[in-house]
């Protein structure tokens, strides 16, 4: 079983497939809490700090999640909306880290149903779970958006690198491409060589910086710095169209 925070029909707004139709599958719960994003929210009358989906990491908000333990009900449910819909868009499997669940069976029959019915499935994962790739082999037919996390995560390093789970889906993944988010503060200090090193794991990979931020106000804050990173270094400018048109990040 495996806990869904919201599900919806929207457009990707990050990374290689930005402009895309997608529908958005959020899972619960992180193995990050990432304060230094500096998202403010209460949570059980106290005012907390991470990342701009707080209510799919935080476990004080896990009483609204939704509790998916039989694979055939949540495909007859995908099926259905998908016929609203008027086709199959991409799926893209966010969180929270929805890796958390790659071994569990409910999790893994869905992930099997969609390979086989050909359709794109995109992970946006924190890239710290190693997949055991041979044991749960449709993982490899799916694409992976590592967003490796920096120091402005304010996570210890052990903690948000993972060497062997990064080299593990860069080998099988159908396709990946690392994605960053950045402050205009870390790129005036330690952005660059952070970015270099993990670059170092994987030299191949397709790499996508885009601002910090959970609403309008705070990426018109970063988005120049950015972008002017990205034509110094030769990265690739990723903006967040889903905040730029609704402001928020939840439920579009």
């Amino acid at each position: 079983m495996f806990y869904i925070v919201e599900e919806f029909f929207s457009i990707q707004g990050e990374g290689k497939y930005a402009g895309f139709p997608s529908y958005f599958l959020r899972t619960g719960g992180c193995n990050l809490n990432c304060p230094g994003f500096n998202t403010k929210y209460l949570a059980n009358g106290k005012e907390r700090l991470g990342c701009d989906t707080y209510f799919a990491v935080d476990k004080a908000f896990s009483a609204n999640w939704k509790l998916v333990d039989n694979s055939k009900e949540f495909i007859k449910h995908l099926e259905k909306e998908f016929e609203k819909i008027g086709y199959t868009p991409h799926i893209v499997i966010t969180g929270g880290e929805p890796l958390l669940y790659y071994k569990d069976s409910v999790f893994y029959e869905i992930i099997e149903y969609l390979v086989s019915k050909n359709i794109k499935i995109t992970f946006e994962t924190n890239a710290t779970i190693l997949i055991d790739f041979k044991k749960y082999p449709a993982y490899k037919e799916t694409t992976f958006a590592l967003s490796i996390k920096l120091s402005n995560s304010k996570e210890p390093k052990d903690k948000r690198i993972n060497i062997e789970a990064i080299k593990a889906i860069a080998k099988n993944a159908k396709e990946y491409f690392l994605k960053f988010t950045l402050s205009k503060e870390l790129i005036k200090t330690t952005a660059f060589s952070e970015i270099q090193e993990i670059q170092s794991i994987v030299p191949n990979a397709l790499l996508y910086c885009m601002p910090v931020g959970e609403c309008r106000k705070s990426i018109w804050g970063n988005d120049e710095a950015v972008f002017e990173f990205c034509k110094k270094h030769n990265f690739i400018y990723s903006d967040r169209l889903h905040i730029r048109v609704y402001d928020k990040t939840q439920g579009v």
